[in-house]
C-alpha cells in the first residue's frame, strides 16, 4: 500500500509510506532554500514520487493532515468535479467580493507542476492532532499501551490532545482549545525575546540555563493558562492572532509578546527565558504525569512542536515515571505529512506491525558522478579521497572545521551525519570559533554531539538510544572537561547516539576520531548559516563552503580545502 502525505502550511512538506514504512520525507524549505516555507510542496512530491519510481496512479491515497477543506489542493493535484475540495461559506464570500473588485483568482500558471489524482486514489483528510499523535505512535515499534500527548501552538482549532495508543488503534482522550496553549505561551515568551514566532524557541531554551527564575518567578504566569491534575483548570485569553507573511513563510504574533517585552526589559533576558521554561515544564507535566497515572502506562509517546524542547523531554524521561519514552524526532508541523499518511495506511491494516524507526535519511541523495560533474562545471579544484573517514577524522583531530555531505538528506529539524558540520570539541573555545567563523549566531546557543552508540554510558546520565538529538542528558562529571564545546551551561548534552548498522559511515569517521584523540565524539551542527534551510544539494553545500570560515568540505569521496 503506497500513500503520499502532503502538508500545506507552516513547514510545508510531502512524505512517501509504503507498507507501513516511511521510506520519503522532505520539507519543501530544502528546494525553495525559504526556511519554514509554507507554500505548496510542489518539489517534495515531486522528489517523494521519484525516489520510489512511482507515479500518482500508483497511489492509494493522498493524506492531507487537516479536517478542513483545502482549495489548494484543487491546483496542486488539479481536482475537479465530485472530487474537488468545497469553498466553504467564507472563501464563497471572499470570491463574490473579490469578483466584485475584479481581484485577481488565485490559480497557478501552466508552467507550475501540477500531479493529477488518477481514479483509484483517495484524498484522506486526517485531523491536525491525529496525525501527530500517529506519527508518534505508529514510528515507536510497539503495539503494547502507550499515553500519546500531543501539544503544539495550534492545529485544526486545538493546541494539544490525549490520546491512548494500543494494539495499532489511536481512540481520542481528550483534547485542549488554544485557550490552552502552552505553545502560544513560549512562543509569546521567544517573540518578547526578540526571535520568531515558530523558530526561536530553542534559542529561548538555549538562553534559559544561563539564566535564574527565582528572581522573576512568577512573572509570566498570567501570560499563561494552567493546568492540573492533567486538566486545564485556567483558560488564557490569548486574544486575536495576527499573521505575517516573510518570503514564503509565515510569521505569528500577539499582544501578549509587547507585555512580555516589558518584563524583558525589567528583569532581563535570561531570567525571563529561564521563567518561561520553568513555566513551560511545570504546565507539561501537569498535564503528562496524571494522564500516565489514569491510564495506568509507563509507556510516553509525544509529538508536536512543542516537544522540540529537549530540557523539557529530559526532564520527562529523569522523572522516574516512565519506562519507555519516544518522541517522533520530527515532531512539529514539517512531520505532519508523514503522521497523516501513516494514519491512512493504519486504518486499512490495524494488524500489520509498527516499525520502530533507526535512521532519518529519507531525503535526496546524489551519485559521485553527480557532485563531480558539480565541481568541474564550477571550475573548483578538487581531489579525490579513497578513505574520507580517515581523511576528515585527521582534519579535525587538527581542529579543523569539516563540513561532511554524504548519502540521502536527513528528515527534520537535525543533522545527523549526512548533511553536518563537524569540529572536535575537545576544546571549549571551538564552540565560539564555529559560532563567530561558520554559524553566525548568538554565543550562547549550544552545539549538539554525536557520538558513538557503544560508548553512550561512559558519557551520559541516565543513559539510553538517542539516535536523534531529541532529547538531553546530563554530562557526566567525568567527561565534561574532555568534551567542553558541547556541555551547556546546566551540564547538558543534546546528543546523537550513532549505530554502527544505521550510519556506517558516520560510526567509521567517529571510530577513526577516537583513535587519533581518545574521545569517540564530534561537535555535530547543521550544514547551514543561521537562518537558511539545512543544504539540500552539491551546490548548495559548495556555496555555503565559500560564505563562511569552514576548512574543509567532504562531499561523497571528493574534498575541497581552503588554503591557510
Amino acid at each position: 500500500m503506497k500513500i503520499l502525505g502532503v502538508h500545506i502550511g507552516h513547514d510545508s512538506s510531502a512524505a512517501l509510506v509504503v507498507d507501513g514504512h516511511i521510506v520519503a520525507d522532505v520539507a519543501e524549505e530544502r528546494f525553495t532554500r525559504t526556511k519554514h516555507y509554507c507554500g505548496l510542496p510542489i518539489h517534495a512530491i515531486d522528489y517523494c514520487l521519484k525516489s520510489q519510481g512511482l507515479t500518482m496512479g500508483e497511489l492509494e491515497a493522498v493524506a492531507v493532515p487537516s479536517s478542513g477543506r483545502m482549495l489548494a489542493l484543487n491546483h496542486l493535484f488539479s481536482l475537479q468535479g465530485a472530487r474537488a475540495e468545497p469553498m466553504t461559506y467564507r472563501h464563497r464570500v471572499a470570491d463574490f467580493i473579490n469578483g466584485k473588485l475584479k481581484k485577481p483568482r488565485t490559480q497557478p500558471p501552466l508552467y507550475i507542476k501540477t500531479f493529477p489524482l488518477q481514479g483509484r486514489t483517495e484524498i484522506a483528510h486526517v485531523e491536525h492532532h491525529l496525525a501527530h499523535a500517529a506519527s508518534a505512535y505508529y514510528t515507536s515499534g510497539r503495539r503494547d499501551k502507550q499515553l500519546i500527548v500531543t501539544i503544539d501552538g495550534e492545529g485544526d482549532g486545538i493546541s494539544g490532545g490525549i490520546w491512548r495508543g494500543e494494539n495499532g488503534k489511536i481512540s481520542k482522550l481528550h483534547v485542549f482549545p488554544t485557550s490552552g496553549s502552552v505553545g502560544w505561551f513560549y512562543s509569546n515568551v521567544t517573540e518578547a525575546l526578540g526571535w520568531w514566532h515558530g523558530d526561536g524557541e530553542g534559542k529561548t531554551m538555549g538562553l534559559a540555563p544561563y539564566g535564574d527564575y527565582r528572581k522573576c518567578q512568577g512573572v509570566l504566569d498570567s501570560f499563561c493558562p494552567e493546568y492540573r491534575n492533567g486538566d486545564l483548570a485556567k483558560e488564557h485569553d490569548f486574544g486575536r492572532k495576527a499573521a505575517w507573511s516573510e518570503n514564503g513563510a509565515m510569521q505569528w504574533h500577539f499582544d501578549d509578546a509587547g507585555a512580555i517585552q516589558k518584563l524583558v526589559n525589567q528583569h532581563g533576558r535570561e531570567h525571563i527565558a529561564a521563567e518561561g521554561q520553568r513555566v513551560l515544564e511545570e504546565q507539561v507535566k501537569q498535564i503528562v504525569f496524571p494522564w500516565l497515572e489514569r491510564e495506568q502506562t509507563r509507556n510516553l509517546t509525544t509529538a508536536g512542536g512543542v516537544f522540540l524542547n529537549v530540557k523539557l523531554n529530559q526532564h520527562l524521561w529523569e522523572s522516574g515515571r516512565i519506562d519507555h519514552h519516544h518522541t517522533f524526532p520530527n515532531p512539529g508541523d514539517a512531520g505532519l505529512a508523514a503522521g497523516a499518511a501513516l494514519w491512512v495506511y493504519y486504518q486499512a491494516n490495524p494488524s500489520a506491525p509498527i516499525f520502530p524507526i533507526e535512521d532519518l535519511y529519507w531525503g535526496p541523495a546524489y551519485t559521485e558522478k553527480e557532485i563531480e560533474n558539480t565541481l568541474k562545471l564550477r571550475r573548483i579544484p578538487y581531489r579525490r579521497v579513497d578513505d574520507v573517514e580517515a581523511y576528515a577524522a585527521q582534519q579535525l583531530a587538527e581542529d579543523r572545521i569539516v563540513a561532511w555531505f554524504q548519502g540521502r538528506m536527513e528528515s527534520g529539524p537535525r543533522a545527523l551525519g549526512a548533511r553536518s558540520i563537524l569540529m572536535s570539541a575537545n576544546r571549549a573555545e571551538n564552540k565560539d570559533i564555529i559560532n563567530a567563523r561558520v554559524k553566525f549566531r548568538e554565543a550562547f546557543r549550544p552545539f549538539c554531539p554525536s557520538l558513538l552508540w557503544e560508548k553512550r554510558e561512559e558519557y551520559l546520565e541516565k543513559a539510553r538510544d538517542e539516535f536523534f538529538m531529541i532529547t538531553s542528558f546530563t554530562c557526566k562529571q567525568s567527561k565534561r572537561s574532555k568534551v567542553p564545546a558541547v556541555v551547556h551551561a546546566d551540564h547538558t548534552l543534546r546528543p546523537q547516539t550513532v549505530k554502527q548498522e544505521y550510519a556506517p559511515k558516520y560510526w567509521r569517521l567517529l571510530k577513526e576520531f577516537e583513535q587519533r584523540t581518545g574521545e569517540c565524539l564530534l561537535l555535530n551542527t547543521s550544514f547551514n548559516v543561521m537562518g537558511e534551510p539545512i543544504v539540500n544539494h552539491p551546490r548548495e553545500a559548495i556555496r555555503c563552503f565559500y560564505d563562511n570560515g569552514l576548512d574543509c568540505l567532504v562531499l561523497g569521496s571528493f574534498v575541497l580545502e581552503k588554503n591557510g
